[in-house]
């Protein structure tokens, strides 16, 4: 048995003052049930994802979803959590629900609000999703992580700045047509290549336009099994959903292979009897150019060390041979930690039925996901597919 998504909601991402933990999770909660076609009532149970880690005042957030609708009132409510992947975490509790035969019904809701906390906390809140005991000392925070594992990729295989400007321009351009995105903005190519005051290194060799965005958001998705994902409006049917978890201490692994997410894609096609070549597009985790193009040798596209020259040919642009992050990804779109991994897998479903509008690609049948936490600690995979 496995699970459908049947419907969605997302809020725009950014720098959302009037807003509040609360009315991010109950909006979308009551938008994605309609969306569904569904009651309240109809719901059996509810996963938040939520990281906080310091972001909100207000903790023990799962219930806040029955804020949403008195007809949640019952409903069995978690929290769940796992660092930047933690909305994927949640998707995934959900649909091991369903396969349990627990619930026909499940509403994921994904949320975080970041930006009414001080800078130099939000850097130590992130950094928290590090190894402290050797990282808790990195200067400039977790962007500094992500600076040393650059750094080392470069001294390993040579000067990669033309292609993670290139990752970024690319990004920042299939942004412009994601209504959700923070930054719609298409900055080029030789603006995320130089250096400059409004575009100045942040940590090793990454600079602003190398780092994706403090961000406030929400986004949730319902779930069903097939058998009730048939009657609906739609359903975009999960051919694979596979987490692998690694270790936390990068001491203790290959950094620069990401071999979590090399197992999790491996596992994702074996489960669903795909391959790289049958995906019409990846939504992947682009929190940093860097990890978009060790994500490419991680997924197949690339052998280690040559990643840069599937970024450099166009490969991955929207009308290339496997568009990554034709959403703009979460250098773009914003990288709100809980509502993260539940985004990607609005986003990959409004592509799989049609309904992404500027953001589409052409006859997209097959999508891939992939949303990790910490530096390739937590990784998730999902392969979807359209079925009603």
């Amino acid at each position: 048995m496995s699970a459908c998504i049947i419907g969605w909601a997302h809020t725009a991402f950014g720098k959302l003052a009037d807003e509040t933990v609360e009315s991010l999770v109950t909006r979308v909660a009551r938008e994605a049930i309609e969306h569904a076609g569904l009651e309240a009532s109809d719901i059996d149970e509810i996963y938040l994802g939520h990281f906080n880690a310091g972001f909100s005042a207000q903790d023990f957030t799962a219930s806040l979803v029955l804020q949403a609708d008195d007809g949640l009132r019952f409903k069995p409510t978690t929290r769940v959590e796992n660092a930047c992947a933690t909305g994927s975490a949640a998707v995934h509790q959900g649909i091991k629900a369903i396969r349990a035969g627990a619930a026909k019904r499940v509403l994921v809701v994904g949320v975080e609000q970041m930006t009414t906390t001080p800078g130099p906390q939000i850097g130590a809140n992130l950094l928290k999703a590090s190894y402290l005991p050797e990282d808790g000392d990195t200067p400039a925070g977790f962007a500094g992580v992500f600076g040393n594992i650059a750094a080392a990729y470069f001294q390993r295989y040579g000067d990669q700045s033309d292609a993670l400007a290139m990752i970024a321009a690319k990004n920042h351009k299939n942004g412009v047509d994601n209504p959700y995105a923070q930054m719609r903005k298409d900055f080029g190519y030789e603006f995320c290549r130089t250096e400059s005051d409004k575009n100045p290194f942040v940590a090793g060799p990454l600079k602003r336009t190398d780092c994706s965005l403090v961000s406030d958001g929400a986004a949730a998705i319902v779930l069903a099994d097939v058998g009730t994902a048939m009657q609906s409006r739609r359903a975009v049917l999960f051919r694979a959903a596979e987490h692998v978890q690694d270790f936390l201490p990068m001491s203790k692994r290959d950094i620069l292979a990401f071999e979590g997410c090399a197992v999790g894609w491996k596992q994702a096609f074996a489960r669903s009897g795909t391959s790289l070549d049958d995906l019409s597009f990846v939504e992947t985790h682009d929190c940093f150019t860097i990890a978009e193009l060790i994500e490419y040798e991680a997924m197949g596209l690339a052998k280690p060390g040559q990643g840069a020259g599937v970024a450099m040919s166009g490969e991955t642009a929207k009308d290339g041979r496997l568009p990554v992050n034709p959403s703009g990804g979460l250098k773009s779109k914003g990288h709100p930690i809980g509502a993260t991994g539940v985004s990607m897998h609005v986003l990959s479903s409004m592509q799989l039925t049609g309904e992404a509008g500027g953001i589409q690609v052409p006859g997209a049948t097959l999508g891939g996901i992939f949303n990790m936490g910490g530096a390739a600690v937590a990784n998730y995979v999902s392969i979807l597919e359209r079925i009603r």
